[in-house]
């Protein structure tokens, strides 16, 4: 996150940085120009899981065009779909972008980092080394069988929106309305702060 800029008092033997400079860095991240905002939602049930998250935290900082701006804390869930000891549990975080990337390079870099990571895709629920999913992006509703925006089943995830409202507690999902108010209409059974555990955000 960027300190906020304290003012202290005038040095007259300091040359004053040209205003189209700072819009620049404050405008573009140094690499980014007019970009939009993205929600990711990150989970791994296999492996070293939490090394696993972080390494996907790291490469999408490390993708041209892509900045992350915030990183949410921690939670252990029970896999979604599957009978009840059949599976780890996951840890599973959210983490917000600002991005220049169209939402289909957005998913091709997210795809990309899944299998740097080794995720098979052998069976729906199926345990995973990674689970890199977008959640929004801006506020594009689309229905393309490709990536449906925003994300179909995140309004009914408790393990999605308990990471992002803790993220962002004013945060809005597309069409869907507040994501505290769709946090207080599911349950939260099952899904557990992990505040031993802590995701760093790139610098």
């Amino acid at each position: 996150m960027t300190a906020p800029f304290i003012k202290g008092p005038s040095d007259p033997t300091v040359q004053p940085v040209p205003a189209s400079v700072v819009d620049r860095v404050d405008a573009a991240d140094t690499t980014l120009s007019n970009p939009k905002r993205a929600v990711v939602a990150l989970g791994s049930n296999l492996g070293n899981r939490l090394e696993t998250l972080q390494g996907a935290v790291d490469a999408l900082e490390d993708t041209p065009g892509v900045r992350v701006k915030g990183v949410s804390p921690v939670y252990e869930t029970e896999p979604w779909g599957v009978d009840p000891g059949s599976q780890p549990a996951y840890f599973n975080a959210v983490v917000v972008l600002k991005t220049t990337l169209p939402p289909s390079s957005l998913l091709e870099r997210a795809q990309a980092v899944e299998e740097a990571f080794h995720r098979v895709r052998d069976e729906r629920w199926g345990p995973r080394t990674l689970d890199v999913d977008i959640v929004s992006y801006a506020d594009v509703v689309s229905d393309d069988p490709q990536l449906t925006l925003p994300h179909p089943r995140a309004h009914e995830r408790a393990f999605v929106l308990a990471p992002w409202h803790d993220l962002d507690p004013d945060a809005q999902l597309p069409g869907h309305g507040s994501v505290a108010g769709l946090l207080d209409a599911v349950t939260r059974e099952g899904v557990t702060p992990r505040e031993d555990l802590e995701l760093r955000l790139p610098e």
